[in-house]
């Protein structure tokens, strides 16, 4: 019997079988389980996430960066300039995949820096669905390519659990790092579940944000050849614009002197533009110097020179990142797809501070309290951008990025919390080029997609019940500039700093104070008790009316005592419907709590070859304790490479044989190499190598240096080498390059090889051991998380 495609009959699945089974073939009729297909001329759907990137920021937001193509996606689309993130990384990420608080969703504050409490566990509920998971079932394709950061970070290793991986949220395919940054020339890359190697090296002219440009094509190609009509759901997320900020030379170039007046200026000149362009109220007003940042015209010429060469750079980036993000979009016009892709454009927070009011070329130095030198600064500034260096401008230029607000990432001003935001959607959206000006939050993203598709929330995912999306859809603004927001009420609280938008006023109470130079204390160093947090409740409330001074300029809380009140109460009654309580100040008592590991901390850890690295927060910690390294080996003649290694460019330790000879470098922070050499041959055949570590003095934890040593190198017990070590890293050995057996994975530890420098002989395992008190500066510690937003 011969069936054409229209005699098919489907029945959902689960349902029960409407064909007809007799005693033989000939005698029934078939019926299939009807494939999950999406409704007819469903959109594609592609968020585009960037990263630290304020509202003055882009081009079509006023910026003299030249970013054309998402420009274009403004003029013929919608630009919004009321919408809101959570002031944090991770928080907000977990909002826009979700379409719930962040608080809602565990991620109160980044993974790295959880705490033990309903709101700030840092572990996504999976009766949380996320969109990837929605859409999955309603027929789409879903892909992540990028910067993930919304798994806990203690499951982030290859022993998993992968149940909060992208492929066990609902994502069919992934491809990017699973950590807050990455090295742009040696990411740490993971390929839906496992580790890789990244395809190409800088030499090569290998950068991230273009590879991964280019699996977001793949992805899309791979579906499209073969089911041109499945729509695809796509959450495209590069590392840019965090640090470290990598560019090759000539897009920074392009910008050279275009910096030199200083952050001030380029504020008045963006604030003026964002007036002419609309993208701004009028009557809007400038806020306020920044009493944190440096008058320009108060610099000396060399330190003006550096930070115009780190905002150059900046630049550089964030127009290079354009330009790729320019070929997606390019790849969808030319395969008939753009006008039919529901495009939305964020940022997940406002411009990082996180550079200090200096800047920084390698942020390992600021995570282990090392000072940064001007002087060593300037001999790098030829090379900011380069594969050298992890760098951060001062944050004089994240102040001016947020352009026209106050403040920055992490704070709950709206330099913090508002963002630039980008909709595009030809065969949706009429309008063209235009503003809009409705309150929305990075909750309202989910429903807004749900609802131009037509679908509601699913009940159930996977079997577990769902929770009630706390967004809402804001299709309805896309055709009608006038029409209301329907967002009404929104709270936030990052770090103890709190705010509460309601009906046009916003009530922000800033933690430890408007500023560190007015309260006195810096990020990490104020304790909030209860005392304090009653004499804030009393006195460190302000009060804006930003529906008529939408930069906060006008602090009105003594004319609306009323008004301000009435927030404050609000602003509790959110808190304890979204699990905003209890607030915790950063400090160092809350950033040393224990937190469930996988495995219990020990003093033998045993590596093996071609296994994944192992993440900085599950590699053993040699930091300011003795320890040996004993590797198994069988050598010939020939024999060379890595046997063991932890770090990068920027920091980090190296166990290798090279020219018949044992080898042990340390990289203090890139600056300086202490390097142990053998004096006898590796012999042939089996042998135990080991370096031992042996302190002999203590850790100065302030001032950046770690326990001094000396390393000894034994070949079948005999030594055959020792040196003082002086200088070691008192707080983080990496910047996410983790420790690795057989090879050194990404950025080479020591300049004698290039990496990955692999083993060639046969190795048969590693093993550390380490005794004695690990000394720790939890402080440190937590800038160190911090960073990694």
């Amino acid at each position: 019997m011969h069936l054409t495609p229209m005699s098919l009959k489907e029945y959902k699945p689960g349902s029960p079988f409407p064909g007809v089974i007799g005693r033989t073939w000939e005698q029934s009729s078939p019926a299939w389980p009807a494939p999950l297909r999406s409704k007819p001329g469903a959109p594609n759907v592609l968020f585009i996430i960037l990263d630290d990137t304020g509202f003055g920021h882009l081009g079509c937001y006023g910026s003299p960066i030249r970013t054309p193509n998402l420009d274009r996606l403004a003029k013929g689309g919608l630009l919004y300039n009321n919408m809101h993130t959570t002031a944090l990384c991770s928080p907000t990420r977990a909002c826009i995949l979700t379409g719930r608080n962040h608080h809602s969703n565990g991620m109160g504050t980044i993974t790295e820096t959880s705490l033990g409490y309903p709101g700030y566990n840092g572990t996504i509920p999976f009766e949380n669905g996320f969109l990837s998971e929605m859409l999955m079932e309603a027929g789409y394709n879903t892909y992540a390519i990028g910067k993930w950061h919304v798994t806990p970070a203690e499951q982030t290793s290859a022993a998993g659990p992968y149940s909060r991986w992208p492929l066990g949220r609902g994502f069919e395919r992934f491809y990017g790092f699973l950590g807050g940054d990455t090295h742009q020339y040696y990411p740490d890359l993971i390929h839906d579940n496992h580790a890789i190697r990244p395809p190409g090296t800088p030499e090569e002219g290998y950068h991230l944000t273009p590879d991964l440009v280019d699996r977001a094509i793949d992805c899309i190609a791979d579906t499209k050849q073969v089911a041109p009509d499945k729509p695809f759901f796509l959450y495209f997320a590069p590392g840019a614009m965090h640090a470290p900020h990598h560019v090759p030379r000539e897009w920074a170039d392009a910008y050279a002197g275009q910096f030199d007046d200083g952050w001030d200026a380029y504020r008045q000149k963006v604030f003026q533009k964002q007036l002419e362009l609309g993208v701004l109220p009028r009557g809007t007003q400038l806020s306020r110097h920044d009493p944190d940042v440096q008058e320009w015209d108060s610099l000396p010429p060399e330190e003006k020179r550096l930070y115009a060469r780190m905002m150059e750079v900046f630049a550089g980036f964030l127009e290079h990142t354009d330009h790729h993000i320019g070929r997606l979009l390019k790849f969808l016009e030319d395969t008939g797809q753009l006008d039919n892709t529901l495009i939305m454009v964020l940022s997940d927070n406002g411009a990082s501070a996180e550079g200090g009011p200096h800047g920084s070329v390698n942020e390992l130095k600021f995570f282990n309290n090392a000072p940064e030198s001007l002087a060593q600064n300037l001999a790098a500034m030829e090379d900011l951008g380069g594969p050298k260096y992890f760098n951060h401008y001062p944050w004089g230029w994240a102040w001016a990025g947020d352009t026209p607000f106050r403040r920055w990432k992490r704070e709950t001003y709206r330099g913090g919390t508002t963002d630039p935001f980008l909709v595009h959607w030809p065969r949706g959206i009429q309008a063209k080029g235009e503003v809009r000006t409705q309150y929305a939050h990075a909750i309202d993203m989910v429903p807004t997609v749900l609802d131009c598709l037509g679908l509601e929330p699913l009940a159930e995912i996977r079997g577990v019940t769902q929770s009630p999306i706390e967004g809402v859809s804001f299709k309805h603004t896309f055709n009608d500039g006038n029409a209301a927001s329907r967002h009404r009420t929104q709270y936030f609280e990052m770090f103890s700093s709190r705010a509460i938008y309601h009906d046009g006023w916003r009530a922000v109470c800033p933690f430890p104070g408007p500023s560190f130079t007015e309260a006195g204390e810096g990020f990490g160093e104020s304790l909030l008790d209860e005392d304090r947090l009653r004499e804030l409740d009393a006195h460190g409330w302000e009060l804006y009316h930003v529906a008529q001074d939408c930069s906060e300029t006008k602090n009105v809380a003594e004319e609306h005592r009323g008004k301000l009140i009435e927030m404050i109460a609000l602003w509790y009654a959110e808190a304890g419907r979204y699990q905003v309580l209890p607030l915790a100040s950063p400090t160092r008592a809350v950033f040393a709590l224990e937190r469930p590991q996988l495995t219990k901390d020990r003093t033998r850890y045993v590596y093996r070859p071609h296994t994944s690295p192992a993440p900085e927060n599950a590699a053993v910690h040699v930091l300011n304790r003795p320890h040996t390294i004993t590797a198994d080996v069988e050598v010939t003649r020939d024999t060379e490479g890595v046997l063991l290694s932890h770090g990068g460019l920027t920091g980090g330790y190296t166990f290798f044989i090279q020219d018949h000879k044992l080898h042990y470098a340390y990289n203090y922070l890139g600056e300086q190499e202490f390097h142990l050499e053998s004096a006898v041959d590796v012999p042939e055949g089996r042998s135990e190598l080991r370096f031992e570590f042996e302190p002999t003095g203590k850790p100065d934890l302030k001032v950046g240096r770690g326990t001094p040593g000396r390393g000894r190198l034994y070949i079948n017990g005999d030594l055959v080498a020792q040196s003082t070590i002086d200088a070691t890293m008192p707080v983080a050995i990496s910047l996410g390059e983790g420790l690795t057996c057989g090879r050194d994975e990404n950025s080479p530890v020591s300049q004698r090889y290039d990496a990955p420098f692999e083993f060639t002989g046969t190795l048969h395992q590693v093993t550390v051991d380490v005794v004695g008190e690990h000394v720790r500066d939890t402080k440190a510690e937590q800038k160190a998380a911090l960073a990694k937003q």
